[in-house]
């Protein structure tokens, strides 16, 4: 969806709940009813609601989604799963926030690069950029993830750190980054083990985990951000549904899960 369908979403479905709730009528069906007008008018393909207030669950799959455990790959919401295994570390006492990212970066030293701190890189305040300017050229070789993080460590700075808001995505790969490290497993594991397990999220994985490609939703890439494809044919081999993204696991936004 561009800007101007999502602020319609969403305004419409803001005013269907204020108008539900005028009327008292049940308020559980007022997504539904604004998602399923989507689905028939073809802006959304396939899509899941689970909604929990109080005892009272409502769920239900739309469009091409087969059943409410459909597994959709969850984009950004991927940086809060990051940010989680983070403060699992810090919770042990292995890192705190307000340590400098050099200490566990050693070789990210250039410049302010040695004043940028954990909590930088969480806020999106540690002057690293979104993406990388060769963003494009690294996944269209389908490089690895070492290849972004070597990349993300040397790339120019867009202010001092802590002066300014940015949103980074690559600030939330080197906070990955130092938890592979101080960890020693990768995060998809990690998280697998320190996270999902003890919340009792069995559908949900950095990457694809034990699940297959087939097994997930589409992303509709049309009107997505030219960083994840953009809906062009020629991004096809590394978009967001290409075999290549959805193994990536990247922290930034490669994580895979339910409604």
């Amino acid at each position: 969806m561009n800007r101007r369908e999502t602020l319609a979403l969403a305004l419409g479905g803001f005013a269907l709940q204020r108008r539900a709730i005028a009327t008292d009528t049940n308020t559980m069906q007022t997504v539904p009813t604004v998602i399923q007008k989507q689905i028939d008018t073809g802006l959304l393909e396939s899509a899941v609601v689970h909604i929990r207030r109080g005892k009272e669950i409502f769920h239900e799959a739309f469009g091409k989604a087969a059943g409410t455990d459909a597994l959709f790959l969850l984009a950004s919401i991927t940086k809060t799963m990051t940010a989680a295994g983070v403060m699992v570390l810090a919770d042990r006492g292995e890192l705190r926030l307000t340590d400098r990212v050099v200490k566990f970066l050693p070789e990210f030293t250039e410049g302010a690069r040695k004043d940028i701190t954990v909590e930088h890189l969480l806020t999106h305040t540690s002057g690293l950029p979104d993406q990388l300017e060769n963003n494009t050229e690294l996944r269209s070789s389908h490089s690895p993830l070492s290849a972004f993080v070597e990349g993300a460590i040397r790339t120019p700075l867009l202010f001092a750190p802590g002066t300014n808001y940015h949103y980074q995505s690559m600030g939330i790969l080197l906070a990955a980054e130092i938890v592979e490290r101080l960890a020693g497993t990768a995060l998809p594991e990690f998280l697998a083990k320190e996270v999902f397990q003890p919340l009792g999220m069995t559908r949900s994985a950095l990457g694809l985990g034990g699940f297959k490609l087939e097994d997930t939703i589409r992303c509709q890439t049309e009107h997505a951000a030219p960083e994840s494809g953009g809906g062009d044919p020629h991004a096809a081999s590394w978009d967001w549904n290409s075999p290549y993204w959805r193994h990536l696991a990247a922290p930034w936004g490669g994580a895979h899960g339910t409604a």
